[in-house]
């Protein structure tokens, strides 16, 4: 029996995993795609802007949302009740594609693979890994090695483990392939650089390859023939000596507000507020006055996109609904007195 592919999607909050498998869902080439969505805390919205995308055979069955927790960590209790389900199907897919959340290690998401419940009839067709590069470039991912030899001179005591670091690490180390994703935002020059700073850490035959806008053929990302539980040894985490795995350096809450008269300039409150205070993440839902169509907000790095997707639909509650991701010990209070009225 041949056994059914999947293509695990990972990389860092806000890298643009879910863009690239909306546009591997416009370009499927007839191929029936399931797709398992995970995100860090409880408002789903990868998988609402993936329904929202009007891409013809992408159906609310075969989008799979997994809020209880980071998939990493909830691999016996969620995921492979999830998988069996879909490949227990009478007619099953072609492919399963799996979007983890952005602070989610992969490694324990391919460990599960060599369950005696899905082994014999699912393989990881690859691991891929979407990077921000204008994030690598501006160093967002590294610490300072001078700026932490300074604070290590004058407390030795002080720890100066860089959670960031640790999960891009990871997410690096496990990959199958690179999408070294939003070309458009970095000069060729600086571009080029990040390129070889990531090509001297990633293992031989692992390729990258570069995107604007998560803009990939479903050529390239699928039909890697990875077997990647196959090769779990050869995908070293700085985890691996550790029982377990928590996000206890991140926090997530969420915003629930009314109306908004001015998108625009909503965003450059979000642009503000992520300027003053530790966040990583925003990305939600905006109920436009005036306006028929649900409108997107996503902010990462100080950038901030805002746009509309779809029509509220009829019997739909219009309502404003962000979450927002940061390091542990953000200023809730502060942050949402910023985003509310």
């Amino acid at each position: 029996m041949l056994k059914i592919p999947a293509t695990i999607i990972t990389g860092f909050l806000g890298a643009g995993k879910t863009s690239l498998v909306r546009h591997l869902l416009e370009h499927a080439q007839g191929r029936r795609i399931a797709l398992i969505i995970n995100e860090f805390g409880e408002l789903g919205i990868d998988r609402e802007l993936l329904l929202g995308c009007g891409v013809e055979g992408c159906r609310e069955e075969d989008v799979v949302e997994l809020a209880n927790g980071c998939i990493c960590c909830t691999v016996a209790d969620d995921f492979l009740p999830t998988l069996a389900k879909l490949i227990d199907r009478p007619n099953p897919p072609d492919h399963i594609v799996i979007e983890t959340s952005g602070l989610a290690l992969p490694k324990p998401l391919v460990q599960a693979f060599n369950w005696p419940e899905v082994r014999s009839r699912v393989t990881v067709d690859g691991v891929v890994t979407v990077i921000d590069a204008a994030a690598v470039e501006a160093g967002r991912f590294a610490d300072d090695p001078d700026a932490v030899a300074a604070q290590r001179a004058a407390d030795p005591a002080l720890d100066h483990d860089n959670p960031l670091e640790e999960v891009f690490g990871d997410q690096l180390a496990c990959a199958d392939l690179v999408v070294l994703n939003k070309r458009d935002l970095l000069e060729a020059g600086a571009f080029d650089a990040v390129r070889t700073t990531l090509r001297a850490g990633l293992r031989s035959a692992v390729q990258i390859v570069e995107a604007t806008k998560g803009a990939v053929p479903a050529s390239v990302l699928l039909g890697l023939g990875a077997a990647a539980e196959d090769d779990i040894e050869a995908r070293p985490s700085c985890h691996d000596d550790e029982p377990g795995h928590d996000h206890d350096d991140f926090d997530s809450f969420q915003i629930a507000r009314g109306a908004v008269a001015d998108p625009a300039g909503f965003a450059r409150r979000i642009e503000a507020a992520m300027g003053d205070h530790d966040i990583l993440r925003v990305k939600g839902f905006l109920d436009v006055a005036g306006k028929p169509f649900r409108s997107v907000v996503q902010g990462v790095g100080g950038r901030v996109q805002h746009y509309f997707d779809r029509p509220w639909q009829d019997g739909e509650t219009r309502a404003s609904r962000l979450v927002v991701i940061g390091r542990k010990g953000i200023d809730r209070a502060a942050i949402r007195a910023a985003l509310d009225f």
